[in-house]
């Protein structure tokens, strides 16, 4: 049978927030994502649905300065999505908060449309900051966008970029570790989706990238370790981050985030051959019905 799609014209305002509030974000955000990949007919399920609860958190709490009507605003913060392709859950947030309307989710991956599979800048769609694509080189983009704030403008942007835990296995990645550390930039916030899994199997089984705590005090981070579906643990650890640039810590945070693949869906999570699927029909009715239930 076919079924109908229809995104719900709500938006939802950027201030501090409760935790039954973040609750209720996030599930309209995983709907979206549930709704706009079936759509689709491709796209990637398993980390954009895992990461609706951190992405809720850093664009309706508080923590990311934004102006959706004006999108180039200059007193804006940075965010980089350096794994491109859980932009699912960005293109959700971004409609939420009102840079685009929520029909256009419907959209995603299609020809001429400015939800492309991986966020560009050749479409004009306000709210990316950078390109992303090829994995290893949206955090490389970061460092470099906090370099600019720390060193050259002198001023108080804050940067936030979010990876995956198998795109760790890219040395590019070290080396924007290694540049972070060794200039200081407490301003810069890296978020680690590290839910173990990768297209083809186990982070762990594929190439280890453990421990990851230990490395990244290595490259003299602060190291902040946290479950990614806890909403106070997820604000508790943005707080430590602008708590230690106010008090110009001299070093990067970050946040290894603990998270489900699939979260919120029972038969996608923690299931690595969700990583790049979309729901078919029937998937997406049992999808959506578990959340409404």
């Amino acid at each position: 049978m076919a079924i109908e799609i229809q995104f719900k014209d709500k938006n939802f305002e950027n201030r501090s927030r409760t935790a039954d509030e973040f609750a209720e974000i996030a599930l309209e955000v995983r709907r979206d994502v549930i709704k706009s990949l079936y759509l689709a007919k491709s796209g990637h399920s398993g980390g954009s649905l895992g990461m609706a609860d951190i992405f809720s958190v850093l664009y309706f709490g508080g923590y990311l300065r934004y102006n959706p009507t004006e999108g180039d605003w200059q007193g804006r913060d940075r965010f980089v999505l350096s794994a491109g392709h859980i932009c699912p859950v960005l293109y959700s947030v971004l409609s939420r908060a009102g840079f685009f309307p929520t029909a256009e989710l419907s959209t995603l991956r299609k020809w001429g449309s400015r939800l492309q599979g991986h966020p560009g800048l050749d479409v004009n769609l306000p709210g990316i900051e950078s390109a992303a694509g090829s994995l290893g080189q949206g955090v490389s983009i970061a460092v470099g966008m906090a370099l600019n704030h720390k060193y050259l403008e002198k001023d108080d942007k804050l940067v936030f970029t979010v990876s995956g835990d198998g795109e760790l296995q890219e040395g590019s990645c070290w080396e924007a570790a290694m540049s972070a550390g060794n200039y200081g930039l407490d301003n810069l916030c890296w978020i680690v989706d590290n839910n173990d899994c990768q297209i083809d199997g186990r982070v762990a089984d594929v190439m280890s990238i453990y421990p990851l705590d230990k490395k990244f005090e290595a490259f003299n981070f602060n190291v902040i370790t946290i479950d990614g579906h806890d909403y106070q643990q997820i604000m508790t650890a943005l707080d430590t981050f602008r708590e230690n640039f106010k008090n110009n810590s001299g070093k990067p945070t970050v946040i290894i985030a603990k998270t489900l693949m699939g979260k919120g869906v029972s038969f996608m999570e923690d299931n690595y051959e969700w990583h790049g699927n979309p729901p078919n029909e029937q998937q997406t009715i049992d999808a959506l019905k578990e959340m409404d239930s």
